[in-house]
């Protein structure tokens, strides 16, 4: 019965995350932006959701148990952004090794996704650093996840200020298809995007709450941490799933906003949660998490590297889903 309800929940989060992308996706269109910014801000937040949701809520409004609690909260903090960096990637370029072959080359805009590796870079080192310092000197961790509010606003002002250019250039973002609630006859206005938008939210939430008390029940049934469980599990659950939306633009030739879709989603998830991690979690060195960052800064280095060389190959992020099996290794060890 727990991993039903564990089922049930995600089925709810996934249709509650899929409300609401489809809205921001028309948003997005008739706010007349370009493909980057849809890519890495919208479709990046809005399938950031469910696992957004998740440690919000375990750590503002979770089960009894608080230590259960801030487990949950870390797990799915920084599982996220090592699941992105790695396997979301890397399936991303085995859907097209078939059709361009090992060295088949990936043609992403270059700007923007530099911008999106060197943000989550800054940002996810902060979050390191911030393990090492004792938590007698709150006044320095809760200046280091101010810190990484301040790069994700900044982010967002740079990505914005580059829009007008792209879309100039051709990539303004067009919408994949009718939104849900203009199905059942209602117009495409600004009111009834806002209004599926809510709808998906709170769909989110209750979800995101049912998942959380499923999650601390399981790692009892299986006899690992919750922590653990959170770290490999969550982020597999609530967001790789949305990651498809990747997988269908890159096969589609929409590299850019396949692209944009997991490194804006990893900026989001490296700097604001992670500094909510920092002031309201022991945010502590222990292996698994320690590793986790590690692994996953290696990967966001290795993708930056290999934009500022001049070229995606297949090939190249394949060595991203190694990262991760890595991880798994070491950790289940």
């Amino acid at each position: 019965m727990v991993f039903l309800e564990l089922l049930l929940m995600l089925v709810v989060i996934l249709i509650a995350a899929e409300v609401f992308t489809n809205a921001l996706e028309h948003l997005g269109e008739k706010l007349g932006i370009s493909e980057g910014v849809t890519g890495s801000l919208f479709a990046a937040v809005g399938t950031a959701l469910p696992e957004t949701s998740v440690p919000l809520l375990a750590l503002l409004a979770g089960t009894q148990n608080a230590a259960t609690n801030e487990e949950i909260g870390v797990g799915a903090i920084l599982g996220a952004p090592l699941m992105l960096a790695t396997l979301s990637i890397c399936l991303m370029a085995v859907s097209v090794w078939r059709s361009r072959g090992t060295n088949g080359h990936l043609r992403p805009e270059r700007t923007g996704l530099a911008r999106d590796l060197s943000f989550f870079i800054a940002a996810f080192s902060f979050a390191a650093i911030a393990m090492f310092v004792p938590h007698s000197l709150s006044a320095v961790r809760y200046g280091l996840g101010f810190s990484m509010v301040m790069i994700y606003f900044v982010y967002v002002m740079l990505t914005l200020r580059a829009s007008k250019a792209l879309v100039e250039d051709g990539h303004a973002t067009e919408a994949g298809g009718d939104m849900f609630l203009c199905k059942l006859g209602l117009p495409n206005n600004m009111v009834i995007i806002f209004v599926q938008l809510f709808l998906g939210l709170a769909l989110l939430v209750g979800g995101a709450k049912g998942f959380i008390g499923g999650v601390e029940e399981a790692s009892h049934l299986l006899g690992i941490s919750a922590l653990l469980l959170s770290l490999l599990i969550i982020p597999i659950a609530t967001e790789l799933p949305e990651k498809v939306n990747s997988i269908l633009w890159i096969r589609k030739g929409k590299d850019t906003l396949a692209f944009g879709n997991i490194t804006g989603a990893m900026v989001f998830q490296g700097t604001l949660l992670p500094a909510i991690g920092i002031m309201l979690t022991p945010w502590e060195p222990r292996r698994e998490v320690l590793l986790g960052i590690v692994l996953t800064l290696v990967a966001a280095i290795w993708l930056r590297y290999l934009v500022q060389k001049g070229g995606l190959r297949v090939w190249h992020l394949l060595v991203n889903g190694a990262i991760y099996v890595t991880y798994l290794c070491l950790v289940l060890a």
